[in-house]
């Protein structure tokens, strides 16, 4: 099947000083295997509350969420799922080491297979050095390396990033784009959120654009934006506009 997600009618409702607001306005979307996918839109536009609907954290309204043709709930779709969220919680005072332990647990990965994979994924984000210090003393760019590495710990087929560049300097940034382009040439298929638009422009081959709950553009990256401008530029021009259409 060469449709990785597909996304129907989603609608997600909250109640704000008793009135209704569609956080998610019937959105739709299918993305294909093997590729890589930049969610886009303004703070409070709804992507964050997409990525919790399809990997089950919060329910839907309406609609349906479906990976590689079942419901995103089951739990055979969910293993082969990888999931790093914008604000990742995380046990502080566990090391590094012991923290993707954990995870390889949750994901019944055998005992005698654990350790050579946690050396290699953390070598793979750029802690193998840190493998033995407590969480709680990792700043925020160690922060989101980990939170990429338990995404990765269980060789997840789709992997979801909530806002994985997040203060992450220059060379951590860097180091994550390949980090994704490698997982897009294992035929994964990675979705993921960020306000640095020159890296979604850079490494991404379909985008999206909420805005409000709508979407309101997605397409073949190289197709959407204008020749001689930005995906940045294009972007706030978008945005603007739809705004003004109210």
């Amino acid at each position: 099947m060469n449709e990785a997600i597909k996304i129907s009618n989603l609608t997600k409702i909250y109640y704000k000083n008793g009135k209704e607001v569609k956080v998610v306005n019937d959105l739709n979307l299918s993305i294909p295997k093997g590729k890589v996918f930049g969610f886009l839109g303004p703070n409070g536009a709804g992507k964050t509350t997409t990525i919790k609907m399809i990997n089950s954290l919060i329910k839907p309204d309406t609609g349906e969420i479906k990976i590689f043709g079942q419901s995103s709930s089951e739990m055979e779709v969910k293993k082969k799922i990888g999931f790093m969220p914008e604000n990742p919680y995380f046990y502080h005072y566990l090391t590094a080491n012991e923290f993707l332990k954990f995870t390889c647990n949750i994901f019944e990965i055998a005992k005698s297979k654990q350790e050579k994979l946690i050396k290699e994924i953390l070598k793979r984000v750029g802690l193998q050095e840190s493998a033995s210090v407590q969480l709680r003393n990792f700043s925020k760019g160690m922060g989101q390396r980990i939170g990429v590495a338990q995404a990765l710990t269980n060789n997840p087929e789709v992997i979801f990033l909530d806002e994985p560049l997040d203060g992450l300097d220059p060379i951590g940034r860097i180091e994550l784009k390949k980090i994704i382009l490698e997982e897009k040439k294992k035929g994964k298929t990675i979705f993921f959120n960020s306000h640095i638009l020159s890296d979604v422009e850079e490494i991404s081959d379909y985008i999206g654009i909420i805005d409000q709950g709508k979407l309101i553009k997605t397409g073949l990256t190289n197709e959407i934006v204008p020749k001689n401008t930005t995906l940045e530029k294009y972007f706030v021009e978008l945005i603007e506009k739809e705004r003004q259409k109210k």
